[in-house]
């Protein structure tokens, strides 16, 4: 580092993050990444990850590796615990780090409405430790249906839900039906994993409802052709060990998935700055907190509307393009130069349902079926970084689909049995 160059420090190696470290990568700057893992995790295909069809590498790399050949960039593990405006410093597990411009691309985690007890009954799926619990919970279920000594018992285990309809949730739900149905349909003997209850609760009245409703009521008769119960206009009361209580009664289950909502991280009160319900940042039209434009929040952690006021989706998509902008913007700066307000483009939206059928929006263009899936396929593989992770997640979907199998079926660190 040159102690005469301006120094940006980013916080969040996510997909924001990384585009903005390699939008400055010719930059006349310092750059530095700080996160509190080491390695960088492709979100969309965690569910993956979950029901057992790819391993954690596949879907993760390190970060310094990302930035090797990325002179001005050096990566810190470091996790953050508040920001000095005053003093322009980084408050960080591993001490102050003092920055000229601030780049906050933190992302979002689970949001129980309030009731934060339940997440030890329903995790979310954010982090690669996530993704891990939830295929050991999962694969364990069955394993102990095996073993149970009733029928009571038995059901329970073989009962998941999901709650939560969005794109995360259609997707677990259709890749557990297909765990059930196909993967596992001959490897017990005293269980048939076909009888197991795969129950789908969303609160409002269709699923995926930020997708037209042909594409929502596609996905829901979908999931319902693979054996998935679907509930919607359907609230969760409260969880526990032994399952979930709705408002029409209550539902006995050994695992329980949560995906029906988020909460930004606790970036707007590091910073002190307005935020609105769900905790993102209310930033200006070019991604910077009011009265300090050298500060940035950018992806999950910021609050971004496009011209028509329509809130800027939080995909991967859009947080790539906020860190190419906020990039391409503080080197424009230090020429001298100005760049206009950023601008979302819609690249689409998009949810798989289980290995041969997905939803796709693409402008007046809606995609279903066979074809909605192989279009999911080509676009999850492109964004994955690096030729060897594409190679390796192509063949192993390839394989899957051909095979019915998932090759990640490993279950580590069992905990006690609980009692429902």
């Amino acid at each position: 580092m040159s102690p005469q160059r301006p120094k940006v420090v980013i916080v969040g190696a996510g997909f924001g993050g990384i585009q903005a470290a390699v939008a400055l990568s010719r930059a006349a700057v310092d750059v530095i990444v700080l996160d509190r893992q080491n390695h960088h995790c492709f979100q969309p295909l965690l569910y993956q990850v979950a029901t057992a069809a790819l391993s954690p590498a596949e879907i993760a790399w390190p970060i310094r590796h990302m930035l090797r050949q990325q002179r001005n960039a050096t990566v810190f593990m470091a996790e953050v615990k508040g920001v000095d405006l005053a003093g322009r410093s980084v408050e960080t597990s591993a001490g102050p780090m003092s920055y000229d411009y601030l780049v906050i691309a933190t992302g979002a985690t689970h949001s129980y409405f309030g009731h934060d007890d339940w997440a030890k009954f329903a995790p979310g799926l954010k982090r690669i430790e996530d993704a891990t619990r939830i295929r050991r919970s999962i694969l364990l279920a069955f394993e102990r249906a095996e073993l149970a000594g009733n029928d009571a018992e038995r059901q329970r285990l073989l009962t998941f839900v999901i709650v939560g309809g969005g794109a995360t949730g259609v997707e677990m739900a259709g890749a557990i039906a297909e765990i059930a149905r196909q993967t596992l349909a001959n490897d017990f003997r005293r269980i048939d994993p076909r009888n197991s209850r795969i129950i789908l609760i969303e609160a409002g009245p269709r699923v995926i409802p930020t997708l037209p409703e042909d594409l929502s009521r596609y996905a829901e008769r979908a999931l319902t052709r693979m054996g998935v119960d679907v509930r919607t206009s359907t609230r969760v009361i409260s969880c526990d060990a032994g399952g979930v209580d709705v408002d029409h009664g209550r539902i006995d289950a050994s695992t329980i998935i949560w995906a029906a909502g988020v909460v930004a991280s606790p970036a707007a009160s590091w910073l002190g700055a307005a935020h609105d319900r769900a905790g993102r940042v209310l930033v200006r039209p070019d991604l910077s907190v009011p009265d300090h434009p050298e500060v940035f929040v950018i992806g999950d952690a910021a609050a971004v509307h496009e011209s028509d006021g329509e809130p800027v989706p939080g995909v991967a998509p859009a947080a790539k393009q906020m860190g190419d902008y906020v990039g391409r913007l503080i080197a424009a700066r230090l020429a001298g130069e100005s760049l206009p307000a950023f601008r979302y483009r819609n690249l689409g939206e998009l949810a798989t349902i289980g290995r041969r059928a997905a939803v796709v929006k693409l402008g007046r263009v809606h995609l279903k079926g066979f074809i909605g899936w192989l279009f999911w396929s080509f676009a999850h593989i492109y964004f994955l970084i690096g030729v060897r992770n594409r190679f390796i997640v192509a063949f192993t979907w390839l394989w899957d689909y051909l095979t019915f199998q998932r090759g990640a079926r490993l279950i580590t660190d069992v905990p006690p049995q609980r009692k429902g």
